[in-house]
């Protein structure tokens, strides 16, 4: 009997590891956030962390999911690939969560996504890099908007100003490098040329010799792209040797900390943004407009600045778990299959519409092209 009771035992146990996490008879629902805090994309990260926080306190305040509350834990990967795999890692196997959001940049994100995939844990991206959902993995999803369809909305203003030959400066790392590729293949659609094709390192404080040698080039625009603090100083240099050729930046620097770093260098720089950069002066019909002004005034109640649009990814993905969680989502693949059947989810970056076959979920009516006048950012008509 005693044999018995022991075998009987060890097999109970063996079941409870091998079973999948499940918080069905848990108290809190746990979900993870990677995200990169401190460090140069701090100004990714920072905003995001801080959302998630928001918007997690604000449905336990209203009492949970079903009577159930949130557990948000997160941790600050500082933007480095490796950190981001190791507290992936530490999420899913010591913290048990049942989702992760983030991480921040595109680097990172890629570097996880392995993790997510063998571990079998829905992963949402906050970064925009095409590569991330494209092709489709299964338990990879995505809040930020596509470069591709960045670079379409540039490409279109181009085309209607008939501007056809274009510079491009992009910044060596994941994110550059992803829209770069974009930038090229996507010209001849548009009948644009790029005569010239040129990087930087995230880490360079000056990019006067790349400018120069675009200067003799004489193109009709110059796109930048990277995230900040290199898009800022490429604006600074650009005023600073006159050039007058028209400077588009990438979504990767549409919130206000751009305008401050880039300072009167700013002024006149066209890039396209999610809507809430403009929330308030979209017409009322605009399905996002209510979603966008409550989310920038309570980040402004909660932090004394603007929600932004990065923000807006880490608000985008919590909402779209609380969705999951709502329609019944009690283990991991039960949240991956109800994230894939989220329809008209009128979020922050846009409107969402994940399939078996999408799971970036939006289309080109997520960006608006803006402009920077006046410190401040207006629609481009």
């Amino acid at each position: 009997m005693k044999k018995r009771f022991v075998v009987a035992c060890c097999l109970l146990c063996i079941s409870l590891l091998s079973a999948p996490v499940s918080f069905a008879a848990a108290g809190a629902i746990r979900i993870g956030g990677l995200f990169a805090v401190t460090g140069p994309a701090a100004f990714l990260g920072e905003p995001e962390r801080n959302s998630a926080k928001m918007v997690v306190d604000e449905i336990n305040a209203a009492g949970g999911i079903k009577g159930r509350k949130l557990e948000l834990v997160t941790y600050d990967t500082a933007g480095d690939a490796t950190k981001a795999v190791q507290l992936a890692t530490k999420l899913i196997r010591d913290d048990k969560v049942v989702a992760i959001i983030g991480p921040s940049t595109t680097g990172e994100s890629m570097a996880v996504i392995p993790v997510a995939e063998k571990e079998q844990i829905p992963l949402i991206s906050c970064s925009a890099g095409i590569k991330i959902t494209d092709p489709l993995k299964k338990w990879i999803f995505k809040t930020a908007q596509n470069d591709t369809l960045a670079v379409g909305r540039i490409f279109e203003q181009l085309q209607k100003q008939k501007l056809t030959k274009v510079s491009i400066l992009t910044v060596s790392d994941g994110f550059g490098s992803s829209g770069r590729e974009q930038l090229k293949a996507q010209a001849a659609t548009f009948g644009i040329a790029i005569v010239s094709d040129d990087t930087y390192s995230p880490k360079d404080t000056d990019m006067t010799s790349q400018l120069t040698k675009i200067r003799g080039i004489k193109p009709d625009v110059i796109i930048c792209w990277g995230t900040n603090p290199g898009p800022a100083v490429i604006a600074k240099n650009a005023k600073q040797l006159g050039l007058k050729i028209p400077l588009y930046m990438s979504h990767g620097v549409s919130s206000k900390k751009f305008i401050d770093l880039a300072g009167d260098a700013a002024e006149g720089i066209r890039l396209p943004s999610g809507k809430v950069l403009v929330a308030d002066v979209l017409p009322a019909s605009d399905p996002q407009k209510k979603s966008l002004l409550a989310f920038v005034k309570d980040y402004q109640n909660h932090f004394k600045t603007e929600g932004d649009h990065f923000g807006g990814h880490a608000w985008d993905a919590v909402m779209l778990l609380k969705g999951a969680f709502e329609n019944g989502a009690n283990t991991p693949a039960a949240v991956r299959d109800q994230l894939e059947k989220t329809k008209q989810f009128h979020g922050i970056g846009g409107t969402f519409n994940y399939s078996s076959h999408d799971h970036a979920g939006l289309g080109k009516e997520a960006f608006v092209l803006v402009e920077v006048k006046n410190k401040d950012w207006v629609i481009v008509k």
